[in-house]
């Protein structure tokens, strides 16, 4: 949809805000969500041998960390409700739809927080210790490519595994013209804002809880 006046790149949101159902399943994208977290305390807290399994481990956790930042994007869903049910009273929309979407981003963003922040943990200590906040951005920018990839193209982390060839080529295809990277970058800073200010408030919470037990 191109309407006049309009940028390519608020036509192309224009689009992905009208092609979206309010109809979603929210239980499995936040389970899908929470598997990066769960592997992440596998991987990163138990400290396991550096095996073939933990490798295997390690490349399933890369590939399913950016479904716990993509349901930010989830929102779309909510303004389709909004938009599509038009019989939706002011009490079920700030007291049921609102608070729901904002729970479900909430909880799966703070699992891809707390993923990459088990991911650092691991590091400390490690020749790669140096190395842990370049680390972070290299992976913000992987999940935003995969988030852009998973929103506007429609594709997911099963393709590599499914349909390899066809998820090399739309990434190739993208990452050569400027709307995607410009769409890319946005998602990028987007994420890496939230991310560091989540794992601010992550730990400043658990300094006031740690403090609060230690004058118990």
């Amino acid at each position: 949809m191109m309407l006049p006046g309009m940028s390519d790149l608020q036509s192309l949101i224009l689009a992905v805000l009208m092609d979206a159902q309010p109809e979603f399943s929210v239980g499995k994208n936040l389970f899908l969500a929470l598997i990066p977290l769960g592997l992440s305390y596998g991987l990163f807290q138990l400290k396991l041998q550096r095996g073939v399994f933990w490798w295997l481990g390690a490349i399933a956790f890369l590939l399913f960390l950016p479904n716990a930042a993509y349901v930010l994007t989830d929102v779309i869903h909510l303004i389709a409700a909004i938009r599509v049910e038009q019989n939706l009273s002011f009490e079920q929309l700030v007291l049921g739809l609102i608070p729901l979407y904002l729970i479900y981003m909430l909880v799966g963003f703070e699992a891809y927080v707390l993923s990459l922040t088990n991911l650092g943990g691991y590091l400390r200590g490690t020749l790669l210790q140096r190395y842990i906040l370049p680390i972070e951005i290299l992976i913000n920018i992987l999940v935003a490519i995969g988030i852009y990839l998973g929103r506007f193209q429609r594709l997911n982390s099963w393709y590599i595994l499914t349909r390899p060839q066809t998820l090399l080529d739309k990434t190739l295809q993208d990452l050569t013209r400027p709307l995607p990277l410009e769409v890319i970058a946005i998602i990028f800073v987007v994420l890496t804002l939230l991310y560091f200010i989540f794992k601010f408030l992550n730990s400043a919470v658990i300094y006031m809880w740690q403090n609060k037990y230690a004058k118990d």
